[in-house]
C-alpha cells in the first residue's frame, strides 16, 4: 500500500524542521532510547516480523541510538489496551487496525465502510490521496504519530456453523471489535453484536459465549480460531486498514536525526508488511483448511451488500459527508 508521503507525515508530527538542515550531527548527549512494541501475534506473523525489520534497519542507520522490546503474542493486551498504554507512555509502537483507533478519530470509519472499497489496490489509493493525509493529521492531534498505513486483508465471516444467507445471522451472538459501525452492521443483519478484545476470542468462541466473529484469513489461523469457528465464509466485506504508529509522547523526546530515520523507515516498513500479508493470507488459509475449516461463499451477495451498505448514509456525517464517500468511489 502506498505509504504515507514524508511531507503528510512531517506536518502531522510537527516535524518539518528535520527536513529544512541538510545535515545533521549527533548531539554529545545522543542516549540509547528503548522501544516497547506490542503486538498481537506470533514471531512468524507479519505483525511482528515487521518490527525486527524496523529495529535492524534502524540500527544499520543510528548504531546503538535504539533498542526494540518487541512483545509478541498479546502480552501486552489487545489492540484497545496497546493504545491506551501508548498514550500512558509504558509502550512505544505498535500496528492498529483503524477501526480501534476510530475512538479517538472517528473519521478513520471511513476505512471502514463496508463494501466501499473494491480491492487492495483501491484502498492503497485511497490512503494516498488527500484523504490519508487528512487523517494521520487528525490521529497526530490525539497523540498518535502514523508513520504508514497497512493493510491486513479483507475480513470474512467465522461461525460455528455455516452461514452464507444473510437471514442466517439472525439471533446468532457476534463477536465484533469494540466500535460503534461494527456493531451497528451486525445489528443490521440481525446478530446480537459483543465487544470481545481480540486476546479473548478463541475462549469467547470454544465455551459459546459468541457464535460468529469476523476477521481476516491471516489472523484467523495465527490465533488458532479454526479450531473453534471452523467455517469462513469470504463475504470480503471491510478492506480490514491499519497503520504503523509512535506514541506521541516518546517520538516529542527523540532528537530531530532520530524522527527522520524512524518515519522513513517505517514508511518502508508497511510496503514490505503488505507483500508479506499476502503472502501470508495464502500460506493462512491453506493451513486452516488443512486443519478442518471449510470455505465458504455468500449466497446472494447483493442482499449482503444491500444492507450493510445502509451504514453509509448512518456515518457520512461522521466521516465528513457524502462528498468523502463520493471521492473514494472515485478512486475505485
Amino acid at each position: 500500500m502506498t505509504s504515507i508521503t514524508r511531507r503528510t507525515l512531517l506536518a502531522a508530527a510537527g516535524l518539518a524542521p528535520a527536513f529544512a538542515s541538510p545535515a545533521f550531527l549527533r548531539s554529545a548527549s545522543a542516549r540509547t532510547s528503548v522501544i516497547t512494541v506490542a503486538s498481537l501475534l506470533g514471531e512468524e506473523k507479519p505483525e511482528t516480523r515487521i518490527w525486527r525489520w524496523i529495529a535492524d534497519r534502524a540500527e544499520e542507520r543510528l548504531p546503538g541510538r535504539f533498542r526494540f522490546r518487541i512483545v509478541p503474542n498479546g502480552a501486552l493486551g489487545g489492540e484497545k489496551e496497546v493504545a491506551d498504554g501508548a498514550l500512558l507512555g509504558s509502550i512505544q509502537a505498535s500496528l492498529c487496525t483503524v477501526s480501534t483507533l476510530t475512538a479517538w478519530v472517528p473519521e478513520l470509519q471511513i476505512l471502514d465502510l463496508p463494501f466501499l472499497y473494491s480491492d487492495a489496490a483501491h484502498l492503497r489509493r485511497v490512503v494516498g490521496s488527500d484523504v490519508g493525509s487528512d487523517l494521520v493529521r487528525r490521529l497526530a492531534s490525539h497523540g498518535f504519530v502514523a508513520s504508514g498505513f497497512i493493510d491486513y486483508g479483507a475480513r470474512h465471516l467465522l461461525a460455528k456453523e455455516p452461514i452464507t444467507l444473510p437471514e442466517q445471522m439472525q439471533g446468532k451472538t457476534m463477536r465484533v471489535i469494540q466500535s460503534r459501525l461494527h456493531t451497528s452492521l451486525w445489528s443490521r443483519f440481525g446478530a446480537i453484536p459483543v465487544g470481545i478484545p481480540i486476546t479473548e476470542t478463541y475462549n469467547a468462541l470454544s465455551t459459546g459465549v459468541a457464535d460468529a466473529m469476523d476477521l481476516t484469513i491471516s489472523a484467523y489461523a495465527g490465533l488458532k480460531l479454526h479450531e473453534v469457528v471452523p467455517y469462513l465464509t469470504r463475504t470480503a466485506h471491510i478492506r480490514s486498514a491499519g497503520v504503523v504508529f509512535y506514541a506521541e509522547n516518546f517520538w516529542d523526546r527523540l532528537e530531530e536525526e532520530e524522527q527522520q530515520v524512524l518515519a522513513e523507515i517505517s514508511a518502508e516498513a508497511s510496503e514490505v508488511f503488505n507483500g508479506w500479508m499476502a503472502a501470508d493470507e495464502e500460506a493462512s488459509l491453506d493451513l486452516a483448511v488443512s486443519q478442518g475449516t471449510q470455505v465458504l461463499q455468500p449466497e446472494r451477495p447483493e442482499d449482503w451488500r444491500k444492507t450493510a451498505e445502509t451504514l453509509w448514509q448512518e456515518f457520512s456525517g461522521v466521516v465528513g459527508g457524502r462528498e468523502v464517500i463520493d471521492s473514494v468511489l472515485k478512486l475505485a
